[in-house]
């Protein structure tokens, strides 16, 4: 296992991009070597990071050489067509966008649910998932292992930083009183229930991100839908979650199990506010479900920046090192 690690950002200057390294830092990860990269408009820019200032390069061909490590933060574009000339360069790749989230032959990982495949995979290329499954999903694996899943219901409640910059300029720019030049509407004074394109069956491309990547991280074919709203809070997404489970429980069981899930907090009433900046999720309003049989309902929320992006990537990067991958 190396010591210290040649690392690179890919979109180092975006809303989420530039999370990477303030969590970098906080984890006291073992880095040697840092560069960082973003488009062309940010090209000499000074980021500072672990005590000097870097400069912002544009990305080509040769650019990852030397390189161990690449986190892309970027358009999914960028990631499909940098990401492999990263791993063909030398590189482990760690992709926040939705490039590869579905591709069955690269790994998709929450490390507190499925961070044992990094053990014995052979892929370089690492697939971080959406920011409100990360955030959702947590306490799925225990309920699974526990009770059995046979259906999940999301209805999401996603901060404007979850679209970057221009989705919270668009939210601020509308507070001001001006007309929204990124959202169809003014989100200042309103929610709008689509996020992303139409897909299939009347569902939107971020729902149908949920439900595809809800089974891959399980591992199960379980039922699952999701309504995917965009709210005028800045940051942190709320997320609503209904859940069939196969077996009975009793309900001080599933308090008892949720307060000891990894990378959570049992806290009574969940807002944005409480979990703004905060590494973990925070789980509430557990309640049976009167709409189904064996039915448990609860509401999660967590920072998208961190545990929805930025952490989740980094903690991915962690479980390589321990496993002697990098």
């Amino acid at each position: 296992m190396k010591k210290s690690l040649n690392v690179a950002v890919v979109g180092a200057t975006g809303l989420i991009g530039s999370k990477f390294i303030p969590v970098l830092e906080k984890r006291n990860f073992p880095i040697n070597k840092l560069k960082v990269f973003a488009s062309k408009k940010s090209e000499g820019k000074k980021i500072r990071a672990f005590g000097t200032e870097h400069v912002v390069q544009p990305l080509d061909n040769g650019c990852f050489v030397g390189i161990d490590l690449v986190f892309f933060s970027a358009e999914k574009e960028i990631s499909l067509k940098y990401a492999p000339i990263a791993v063909n360069e030398g590189a482990y790749v760690i992709d926040n966008s939705s490039a590869f989230r579905e591709n069955p032959q690269i790994p998709l990982i929450i490390p507190e649910i499925n961070g044992n495949i990094l053990q014995t995979t052979n892929a370089r290329l690492i697939a971080n998932p959406n920011c409100s499954t990360s955030i959702a999903i947590l306490p799925l694996l225990a309920l699974e292992k526990n009770f059995g899943l046979k259906k999940i219901i999301y209805t999401t409640y996603q901060a404007v930083s979850g679209s970057g910059q221009k989705g919270l300029a668009d939210l601020i720019r509308c507070r001001n009183g001006k007309t929204p030049t990124f959202y169809q509407t003014d989100v200042s004074k309103n929610f709008i229930p689509k996020i992303g394109g139409y897909s299939i069956f009347g569902y939107t491309e971020e729902e149908v991100k949920m439900i595809k990547e809800t089974k891959k991280i399980l591992g199960k074919e379980v039922s699952v839908s999701a309504t995917c709203v965009r709210v005028p809070v800045e940051n942190c997404h709320g997320i609503s979650v209904e859940v069939e489970l196969e077996k009975e429980f009793y309900d001080e069981d599933i308090k008892s199990l949720f307060r000891k899930i990894e990378g959570a907090t049992f806290y009574e009433l969940p807002t944005p506010n409480i979990a703004d900046g905060k590494d973990e999720v925070f789980i509430g309003r557990i309640k049976r479900s009167l709409a189904f049989k064996n039915g448990l309902s609860y509401f999660c929320v967590g920072d998208n920046t961190l545990k929805g992006a930025s952490l989740n990537a980094v903690q991915i990067a962690e479980k390589l090192i321990e496993y002697g991958k990098i």
